[in-house]
């Protein structure tokens, strides 16, 4: 079990970059698959059907094209842990830029065509620009590395809508599920800082939050344990902590291990 972390995670570029061509491709493989029919289907996701689902996998690396192809921004605006209470904030137009996306993709062609131009593109866009280099994003500039975690956490909560709504099975790209949980684990201790209880997702992460007593030796009194991908929809709302914890997805001991108050932690 890793040990709780008490300074700013660090990601490596390089593997970051390969997780989120990883799980693209998976996606491009499953995307290519689906039928009309299926691609009428409702979503998890409001009114959006598995045709704008897609297509807003697609827009997730699109930003990071769009963002190194503009001019490089002069200051950084935003930190990576800036980011997932901010998501909120872009809800309506991150729909509109979806419909639209979705709208110019019809046709039996339309998303096989936009997901081999999205990943030639992406490729080219990352074929000469440094992880430290500054980058436009919706939320700020901020260096393309920490653009990159982010777009893990996209692609792994979305895979899963995808799961969801079609019965597919797209895999999970280990590095990019681990990143992602990792990302929505310091999300939480940012949002609800502390030391009295403890969450733990093996194997990736662990991390202590919640105010309280803060325990500093032996077994903490008060534990949170689940797998990555229910952390993953706990932390996007995607399920409810009651819902995880009738299913016996997640074991919480202790009088404080209710996590329910602070969750979701992205939009």
């Amino acid at each position: 079990m890793p040990q709780p972390r008490k300074r700013p995670r660090s990601y490596d570029p390089g593997k970051t970059r390969a997780a989120v061509t990883a799980q693209f491709a998976h996606v491009h493989e499953g995307v290519a698959r689906l039928t009309p029919e299926q691609l009428a289907l409702p979503t998890r996701l409001g009114e959006w059907t598995v045709r704008e689902l897609a297509a807003h996998i697609a827009m997730v690396l699109r930003s990071v094209i769009r963002g190194v192809a503009a001019p490089e921004p002069s200051v950084r605006d935003v930190v990576l842990l800036d980011w997932p209470a901010a998501t909120r904030r872009y809800a309506g137009a991150v729909d509109q830029d979806t419909r639209e996306l979705a709208e110019a993709a019809v046709g039996p062609d339309g998303l096989p065509e936009l997901y081999a131009r999205t990943a030639e593109e992406f490729a080219a866009a990352l074929a000469d620009a440094p992880g430290d280099r500054l980058i436009v994003t919706r939320f700020g500039a901020m260096p393309l590395a920490d653009f990159l975690v982010t777009r893990t956490v996209e692609l792994t909560v979305h895979t899963d809508d995808l799961n969801a709504a079609t019965g597919l099975a797209v895999p999970y790209d280990r590095q990019a599920l681990a990143t992602c949980t990792r990302v929505l684990a310091d999300a939480l201790a940012l949002k609800a800082p502390g030391g009295s209880v403890e969450l733990r997702v093996p194997p990736h992460a662990v991390v202590q939050c919640v105010e309280g007593p803060r325990h500093t030796r032996g077994t903490p009194p008060n534990v949170v344990e689940t797998d990555p991908l229910t952390w993953t929809r706990l932390a996007t709302g995607r399920t409810s902590w009651a819902e995880a914890v009738d299913a016996a997805h997640l074991r919480a001991s202790g009088d404080r291990a209710d996590l329910a108050a602070w969750l979701p932690v992205l939009g």
